[in-house]
Order: C-alpha cells, then structure tokens, then sequence
C-alpha cells in the first residue's frame, strides 16, 4: 500500500510535511511525544490541515488511545482518517480526553483558537514536540519552509574493496547563504545508525567531499552498505542537495558513476533495465522513512503490462535491501523495460548490474509522473519551436564504443512515443536521421546509434545524438521524454549507462516552463554546470553538447573554471562549440599537470557560458581499463 504522504507536485513544488515528521533527528522525540501522550490516558486528534493518514503512514499512533478525530474544515467533516469519521472542532468540548494531539508544526495559533473547547482538564499537545534543534533550522519563522529541510539520501557503501565518493560545491553561497553546514547520518543495512556528524561546509563556492574510506576510518567502522542522510543547514536558493556519486574500488571493473537521489519518494519508478544474458540487476530499495516497508509494498512488472510481482519481505525504516530482478521477474531480459510500483517508501532508488565477467556498473531510475496528460499543442510546435522537445546524448567515438538508445516511458498516462533520433557530428552538421515510429508503451526496443552510420564515419571522430518529437504517423506526446543511454567499450568490455528527460533548449520563444531555467523564469538561456575531478590518479570525462530548439549563436562562448577545493579559480581556459555541436574532453588534455595538481583533491571545473544553454555529461577514466559516465548537474 502506498503512504498517503505529499511529496513533489510540478505545481506547488516539494512539500515538506513528510521530510519533517520522518526526519531522523525527529525520531526519539517522538517516541517520547507518543509515550508522554499513552501514559496520560484518551487522547484526541485535531486535525486541521488534512495530515492524519500521513502522519499515521510514518508515526506509530496506534498506541495511543484516541478518543476522536476533529477537523476545521466542514468539508472535511464526515472523512474517514485512522478508521474514524471526521468530527467538527466543535464536538470537542463533549469528548472524554486528557490530551488534544495537533497534528501540526507552528501550532501556537491554532492552540489559542481551540483552547475554549478543551475537555476539563485536558492539555494540548503538537508536533512542534518533535521539531529539529534551533541550530538546524534555517529559517526559525516558518518551521515547514523548505529551506530548513535541504535534505537527501546517497547510496554509500564501502565494503570488499569498494568504495564510494560524494562531491559538491556550497552553491548555496551564489544565493546568499552566509554559514553553511552539513548534518550526517549514516544508516546500515538494516537501517541502524553507524555514524553520525556535522562539518561546516567552505566558504564561497568551495568543494565539498564525503569519501566513504575517510568515513570509515574515522568512525571505526566494519564494511557497510547503507545510505547517507544529508541535511544542509543554512541553504539559500535551492532545497535540492546535488552531488555526483563515484562508486570504484582496487578492480578498475568496478568504476561507475550515478549523481543525486532525487529527495521525493514517488509512487512509481522506471528505466529499470531488464538484465541482458550473464547479467545480474538488482534494485537498491532504500527505506526513505522511520517506518517499515510492509512485505508487498514494492513490486515489479514489465512496462505497459499490469502483472506485478511483490517483494514478499518487509525492509526496516532507513533499512537497504539488494533487490534481485530475476527473483521477481526471471523471465524478464534486456531489452525489455521494467516499471518499478514504490509506494512513496523511497527515494529515486540506484540498480546495479554486474557482468559475468564481473564488471560492475551502476546508475539510476527516474521519477515516472503520475500527474501528466498527453498535451496535442506539441504537435503544433515546430512552427515556432523548430525541433521543441529536445533529449541529447553522446555519441562517443564509434569506432572504441557502442552507443545505445533506449527511449523510455515516464509517465502513467504514455501510450506511445511518436520519435525521430538524428546525429550531429561535433562540429554541428547532421550526419544522420531515423524515424523511430509511434512506440507503444510496451515496446522493447533498444537503438545501436552507430548503425545510423551506415559503416560510414563521424568527421569528427566523435558527436551527439538527439531524440525528438516525430509526428509523421500522428501520435501523442506529453513533453516528459526519457531514454536510457548505454555504452559499451568494445575493447575492455566496461559499460556505462545513463538516464534523462527532453527539454527544450536555446530560443528565445517560451512553451509552459520551457526552455527550462533552474534560477528565475524560463527561457534559461545560460550554463552553469558542475564538473568534479576524478580521485586517486582517475582522469575526468566530459562532453558538452550544444542543442538548439531553432537556430541559436552560431557558436557557444564556453568558459571552463579550474577552481580548488577551498573555490579559488586557479585559471581558466575558453572553448566554442558549434551550435547542435559538442565537444570531448577529458581535464588533463584541457589543463596542464601543474594547474590539476593544485587543484587537488575536491578539486572541480565550473562551466560557465552567458549565450547558450549547453547539457554535459560526465565521467571517469582509468586509463585503457574502464571509463564511468553520467549526465551532469547545475545550479
């Protein structure tokens, strides 16, 4: 059964009701709210915005011994909420309770206006019971703004001689934030608490890196596989927390990369890839609340079809559990799709998938929207937005590396994908174009980018892929397309793979919130991307692509911003990439040895252009022996 919990609306935006009653810092005064409250006696609950179910979903309230269920609202009057119809605030004076429970944060206000109609001798209660500490809170005015809850997971393990990395920047300080810290918890397994701190983050645009090896040192640890809790203290401009994650250890077979979990639990997941033959895909499910993922609470079917296979185990609050895709499905086998049903228990969860020569890459699903109609006025775009919805992608050099298209259904309501996929050499010119058709949902299809070709070359050695709307046969699209991207190294056998949704890019011209800008209203005409330098000796992968809906500057002015760990610039180097262009790059051919040498651990490249919108993607490389890639992130 899924929480009734709000998450994330393309309206409202994040809702932080949830982060703050599952926040872990919130559990042991709860426990003690709860048993203050049992010892009492009958406790009434007043309910004035609607949040009993979701409280119930994360808080263990059947304990208590309610008396009854009020409500302000009349509309709500007569709702059944923890199996009780709703009663008027009103009826509370006739109810026998030592206690009146308001479900609500900053309840003050509410208190005073109810306090006439308390039971004798009754006392009232609230959540503010279970608030964080004052040095954790941004903004003390307003408890549920979502800047006091910047918060995320990551994935983090370091066990058997692997090893993870988080890295960011306190872009927060580009918004005005004047103190920065990052508040930690890392759970294990089973959802326990191994570690626990708070580190103030740079000044400026400083670097920041969580190593799980430095983690485990310092806290004595023993090997683990759990996931981090991150909590930003004093945030500005942004409640997401973003961060590239590099998963790599001893065997270069093991280097990937995926980046930030998303920080709302959704209702469903997809991109999930069937595991091709010797493969073994399992599923990270990482419990994102205090309460227990009841056994059949995750389940798995096969896209566009409704037979669902349930994980028969419950998974304990803040718990990580190894979901084997075949022990669900062992019929399922790339390239088919499988459709994750999560039920609001977790955030946007990683696969991994290892080889059967024992490679080992990893990257994640995406959100699938529940809230999305297909939307006929795209069809009708290209009059004034050319190509519209556009999502790029490398095409790495084709003669080393095999690039495959898998386009994805994201959202419930798609029937079908009407798509085209054209290639740009990197110095813009179209190489080649296919008409994928109208897709259906269910389709299995998974697209050799190089077959395009036609055994011919790419001038440039190298270039990009773009899907886009094709409308020929008629079809419907909604704006929310996604594909998987898979390489596959032909000479050492390593893969990666990567995930995203279209936007539209670089005209002046707007469609609803597009071209999309992260900072202000659309048209986001400018980049601001985030490159981390590889550790240990590994060398750093990019490749910037130029994407334009209509024709844009004829080439990008690209600044590329060697900075340290503490954010000082160190220099700089200017690059121009051709419009519906890219360019391939790796740091230590864009940078001498002596500038990445200071640069040094935590060590990043900001990737500045005022005149195009650019998209990257990003990685590592370990010499000739395995390689990790991603999209990148800005802010």
């Amino acid at each position: 059964m899924a929480l009734k919990i709000e998450t994330f609306s393309n309206v409202k935006g994040g809702d932080s009701f949830f982060k703050a009653i599952g926040h872990p810092l919130a559990i042991a005064p709860t426990q003690a709210l709860l048993a203050r409250l049992a010892a009492a006696g009958p406790v009434a609950i007043y309910d004035p915005f609607g949040a009993a179910e979701a409280v119930a979903g994360l808080i263990d309230l059947a304990q208590l011994d309610i008396a009854g269920l009020f409500v302000q609202n009349v509309a709500a009057v007569g709702d059944l909420a923890l199996g009780r119809r709703a009663q008027p605030i009103t009826d509370l004076p006739g109810i026998k309770a030592r206690t009146v429970l308001i479900l609500a944060f900053d309840s003050i206000r509410l208190a005073d206006h109810i306090r006439h109609l308390l039971p004798a001798g009754a006392e009232i209660a609230s959540l503010d019971a279970i608030r964080l500490p004052d040095d954790m809170r941004t903004n003390p005015r307003n408890y549920l703004d979502p800047l006091n809850f910047a918060t995320n997971f990551a994935f983090f393990r370091d066990l058997d001689g692997l090893h993870t990395r988080i890295v960011t920047a306190n872009y927060w300080s580009g918004y005005g934030a004047k103190t920065v810290a990052l508040w930690f918890r890392l759970f294990g397994g089973t959802g326990e608490t191994l570690a626990e701190w708070r580190e103030a983050a740079p000044a400026g645009l400083g670097g920041i890196v969580i190593d799980s090896r430095e983690v485990r040192r310092r806290f004595g640890l023993s090997g683990f596989t759990g996931q981090l809790f991150i909590h930003v203290v004093g945030a500005a401009g942004h409640d997401v927390v973003k961060y590239a994650l590099d998963i790599f250890g001893k065997n270069a077979a093991d280097l990937s990369c995926t980046h930030d979990a998303n920080a709302w639990p959704a209702d469903f997941y997809a991109g999930l890839p069937a595991p091709a033959a010797g493969e073994k895909v399992v599923l990270w499910v990482q419990n994102s609340h205090p309460a227990p993922i009841p056994a059949g609470g995750v389940g798995l079917n096969l896209m566009g079809r409704d037979e669902t296979a349930w994980l028969d185990r419950p998974i304990p609050a803040f718990g990580s559990y190894p979901l084997d895709v075949a022990a669900l499905l062992p019929a399922a086998k790339w390239p088919q799709q499988i459709e994750v049903r999560a039920g609001r228990h977790f955030v946007r969860p990683r696969y991994e998938i290892t080889t059967a020569a024992g490679r080992r890459r990893m990257a994640h699903a995406n959100v699938e929207r529940i809230d999305l109609r297909p939307d006929p006025k795209i069809a009708d775009l290209a009059n004034l937005m050319g190509k519209g919805f556009i999502l790029p992608a490398p095409m790495l050099p084709p003669e080393r590396y095999r690039s495959l298209i898998q386009p994805t259904p994201m959202a419930t309501s798609q029937r079908e994908l009407p798509l085209a996929v054209r290639l740009y050499d990197a110095s813009g010119r179209e190489a080649a174009s296919s008409f994928l058709g109208r897709l259906p949902r269910n389709h299995d299809g998974a697209y050799d980018a190089g077959s395009l070709l036609n055994g011919g070359a790419l001038p440039s050695g190298y270039g990009h892929v773009e899907l886009v709307y094709d409308f020929r046969d008629g079809g419907e699209a909604d704006g929310w397309l996604h594909a998987l991207f898979r390489y596959e190294d032909k000479k050492s056998g390593h893969a990666a793979e990567t995930s995203f949704g279209a936007h539209i890019f670089n005209t002046a011209l707007t469609y609803k919130n597009e071209p999309q800008s992260y900072v202000g209203r659309p048209p986001g005409l400018s980049t601001r991307l985030f490159l981390r330098l590889g550790p240990d000796g590994l060398d750093t992968l990019c490749h910037l692509i130029y994407p334009a809906s209509t024709p844009w500057h004829a080439k990008s002015r690209t600044a590329l911003h060697l900075h340290d760990r503490s954010g000082a610039e160190l220099t700089k180097v200017e690059v121009e990439i051709p419009c519906n262009g890219s360019l391939l790059w790796r740091a230590s051919e864009m940078f001498d040895q002596a500038a990445l040498t200071r640069a040094g651990d935590g060590g990043y490249v900001l990737i500045r252009d005022a005149t195009c919108r650019l998209f990257g993607y990003h990685g590592l490389v370990d010499g000739e022996a395995a390689f990790s890639l991603d999209h990148m992130f800005g802010f």
